[in-house]
């Protein structure tokens, strides 16, 4: 891969930038199926252990989104496109976004060697998860 290629592909980690997205589903063979035929993305799917896979949907070389399927306690989750949005500071967003009005679903959770993130509802309901890199 040429210099060019991977300067392309390294992540920007502005805060206020949407930097990731996931699909959460059941059915992540339906799923993966139905976004690679739409948008002729590739699917490849890592053992995340414990049973878990972690699907990674990509286009060429660069990786566009993640898919996954809820844990059996969170199995009620109905299917959905989960966004991140980065951010400097894990706790001190989540303490702002409850001064106005969110509701805190996940609190932060770390993701080993990649950062941390939580997921919050706003006060009209919408939910969006925050991140932050290591």
């Amino acid at each position: 891969m040429s210099d060019e290629n991977k300067c392309d592909q390294e992540e920007d980690k502005t805060p206020g930038l949407f930097s990731w997205r996931e699909l959460v589903t059941q059915d992540t063979d339906a799923s993966s199926k139905f976004y690679t035929d739409l948008f002729g993305w590739t699917a490849d799917s890592m053992d995340m252990g414990g049973g878990n896979r972690y699907h990674m949907f990509m286009v060429g070389d660069r990786p566009v989104a993640g898919m996954v399927c809820p844990p059996g306690e969170k199995g009620s989750v109905p299917t959905n496109w989960v966004n991140y949005v980065t951010v400097e500071n894990i706790e001190a967003a989540l303490a702002k976004a409850q001064e106005l009005g969110a509701h805190v679903c996940m609190p932060a959770t770390d993701v080993p060697g990649k950062g941390r993130f939580a997921v919050i509802t706003d006060p009209q309901g919408a939910g969006i998860a925050l991140w932050q890199f290591v």
